[in-house]
């Protein structure tokens, strides 16, 4: 592979890396916030159905249980796009590497020994 195409590769690759690494940071700060609001989505429910005074269960559901819902399901999908995005950019620098792999000069060990 001549060298300005290997070495225009490695720069897009770096900066496709740089893009991934962020978005991964992101994914997996949400996925902890998700995790915190699918406990709390959970044990509101929970109380929601061991409450027999519908006046405290309209109160929860109010205050904790549908709140709770409504960010557990966008925290949902903003999880399943930054997924997408990520399967993309990785498959971006996959394609960046396979292509420097394919283009990489084949040495014939063998032949290098004689």
């Amino acid at each position: 592979m001549e060298a300005y195409l290997e070495k225009s590769l490695d720069e897009w690759r770096e900066d496709i890396s740089e893009v991934l690494d962020q978005i991964t940071h992101e994914y997996e700060d949400v996925m902890r916030e998700l995790k915190i609001y699918k406990y709390k989505y959970g044990i509101t429910k929970q109380v929601i159905q061991s409450t027999v005074n519908e006046e405290i269960i309209e109160t929860i559901r109010e205050n904790y249980h549908k709140p709770f819902e409504k960010k557990y399901n966008e925290l949902k999908e903003y999880i399943k796009d930054l997924d997408e995005k990520r399967k993309v950019f990785q498959m971006f620098v996959n394609k960046i590497d396979e292509v420097k792999r394919k283009e990489a000069p084949n040495i014939d060990l063998a032949a290098a020994y004689r």
